[in-house]
């Protein structure tokens, strides 16, 4: 009898201008190292989320995606479903597709950044300022409120209830000993840009985060090192995400 062939199975992401992505590559190995043929990984780069539902009817044995800026928020009302924590908050980057072709959205980015983060934590860090408030800021929120982490976010305008770029001063920067960037800013090929911030007002009690992971160590972290600080890019943290993105694709 002719050996039955195993079910193509396909996975993706969904984002724009997304070439250069880390998923992509990561997935594609791992499905090479433990010999899973019948998977593959495909990048979904579309000009508008508008595009999405052909993504999911056209696309055959789709499982499930991972979801990058900028349609975070934007592809939430594309799904049937949201898991309770990416319901608190708002903001998917996991998709679980079923056979039945129900969409439910889940956020791993919280559990990434929480586990990357951990590791360098010490009593005094006990507050966080997160630059940007976009869709990759809410899971850092999220996260930093798991570890009983009062945080603030920065932005260029800044509402009522967030900081702007122009009021940090070395007052808050000792208050704040934990930075993360959550904005694109410093992503390849755009190298030489870094957050508008006063990196002299970095310490060794600092912690300077980046979610950028290409380059290795962007601006913002070079410019935090040099006085000092802890640093971390955001590639680790892409790692835990997509292990636990593929756990619930395959539960």
């Amino acid at each position: 009898m002719p050996k039955k062939l195993k079910k193509q199975k396909k996975f993706g992401l969904l984002g724009k201008n997304i070439s250069y992505s880390f998923s992509r590559k990561y997935f594609n190995d791992k499905f090479e190292k433990l010999h899973f043929d019948n998977c593959e990984y495909v990048n979904f780069d579309l000009e508008s989320c508008k595009e999405f539902p052909k993504v999911i009817f056209k696309t055959k044995g789709l499982i499930g995606l991972n979801v990058t800026i900028p349609y975070k928020e934007e592809i939430i009302p594309y799904l049937d479903k949201l898991s309770k924590n990416a319901q608190k908050i708002g903001s998917v980057n996991t998709i679980k597709i079923s056979k039945k072709k129900k969409l439910k959205g889940y956020n791993t980015d919280f559990y990434g950044f929480k586990k990357a983060l951990k590791p360098l934590l010490k009593k005094h860090h006990n507050k966080a300022l997160i630059l940007g408030t976009g869709g990759a800021s809410k899971g850092v929120a999220f996260g930093l409120k798991k570890l009983n982490i009062e945080y603030d976010f920065v932005s260029r305008n800044p509402d009522e209830y967030q900081i702007g770029y122009h009021e940090i001063n070395a007052e808050l920067f000792q208050e704040y000993q934990i930075i993360v960037n959550t904005t694109p800013i410093g992503t390849f090929p755009n190298v030489e840009m870094a957050p508008d911030l006063d990196y002299s007002l970095f310490t060794s009690k600092h912690i300077a985060f980046d979610l950028v992971y290409n380059p290795e160590e962007t601006l913002f972290l070079k410019r935090a090192k040099e006085q000092g600080a802890i640093i971390k890019n955001g590639y680790e943290m892409l790692v835990f995400q997509a292990e636990k993105s593929w756990q619930i694709w395959n539960k």
